[in-house]
């Protein structure tokens, strides 16, 4: 891969959005998410080597919502392993990302860790055994060493934001309770989620603290194994399947790579062997997810060659 090519690309890609008149819309039913400004645009890939290769907003931070999923669902599998699926399914929603019609018609077990209910059941794991401050320290000291910056935090009027107007996620929690699916106080349990979810991050720092996922569950600069190998690949194909709720299909079509995106406007995607991306921006499309995000990276594994289908 030519370092020279790829920061190009990404340059071309940058100025080509921007210029971009269809930009979605900010997500409203968060207050503090509707004050982005839908002109944004940044985009992040880091390489095998450790470079960063940048264009536009790459470095402002934004609320990464729903990406924070994936880095959870890493902390619990290295709690529980396998015992998680008990309580969290590996299939495609096919619904809302907040849908309650699914999770009662499943007896309260989620269809996958991505979902708001199954991220919130995630959650749940991560939580016992601790307090909630201690469980969110861990989360939040997790993203610093992968992403090897200790500047990274949470947003907390994001977090306020969202356990004021969290209804749905409420009615989520106490339904699983009800079906013996969360262990801990429902409002412990959501306290932890909603302030993981409003971890704010920079493109730059996202797809750095991605990069396990990328190269085998080790960072390639460290060579410390954050994973095994055989995780990160269970965890790629969830994000494959699962990462853009029900256009999750539409993103694989299009793009061709493991993604997980957030109504931040964030979308956290990995070339396997080749590189961590991350791009924002705060225009979301009928699924919740970002609209010029996907049509960037579609772009770019078009002009690279990247897409996990062939080039």
């Amino acid at each position: 891969m030519s370092s020279q090519k790829l920061d190009v690309v990404v340059r071309e890609i940058a100025e080509e959005m921007k210029a971009r008149e269809d930009r979605g819309e900010v997500a409203r039913y968060i207050p503090q998410l509707a004050r982005a400004d839908p002109e944004a645009f940044g985009i992040a890939v880091i390489d095998a080597d450790g470079e960063a290769h940048v264009g536009g907003d790459a470095d402002v931070p934004f609320s990464i919502q729903s990406v924070s999923k994936v880095f959870t669902l890493t902390l619990a599998l290295g709690k529980v392993g396998d015992r998680l699926w008990r309580r969290v399914g590996k299939e495609p929603s096919g619904t809302a990302f907040n849908s309650i019609v699914q999770l009662e018609h499943e007896s309260g077990i989620p269809r996958n860790p991505f979902i708001n209910a199954g991220a919130i059941a995630v959650t749940d794991v991560i939580l016992s055994g601790h307090q909630p401050r201690e469980a969110l320290g861990e989360i939040l000291r997790f993203m610093r060493f992968l992403a090897d910056d200790l500047t990274i935090a949470i947003d907390e009027g994001v977090a306020g934001s969202e356990q004021r107007t969290g209804f749905r996620n409420a009615a989520l929690a106490n339904y699983m309770r009800a079906f013996g699916n969360l262990e801990n106080p429902v409002e412990y349990t959501l306290g932890v989620y909603f302030h993981h979810c409003a971890i704010a991050m920079s493109c730059r720092q996202l797809a750095m603290a991605a990069r396990f996922l990328a190269h085998g569950g080790r960072n390639p600069s460290t060579g410390l194994n954050v994973v095994t190998a055989e995780r990160a690949r269970r965890i790629n194909a969830l994000m494959l399947t699962c990462g853009h709720y029900d256009g999750s299909g539409e993103f694989a079509y299009r793009v061709g790579l493991p993604g997980k995106s957030g109504v931040g406007g964030g979308i956290l995607a990995v070339a396997p062997g080749k590189a961590s991306i991350a791009v924002w921006s705060p225009g979301l499309d009928a699924s919740g997810n970002s609209h010029l995000g996907r049509i960037a990276l579609e772009a770019l594994t078009r002009r690279m060659g990247w897409s996990i289908f062939g080039a």
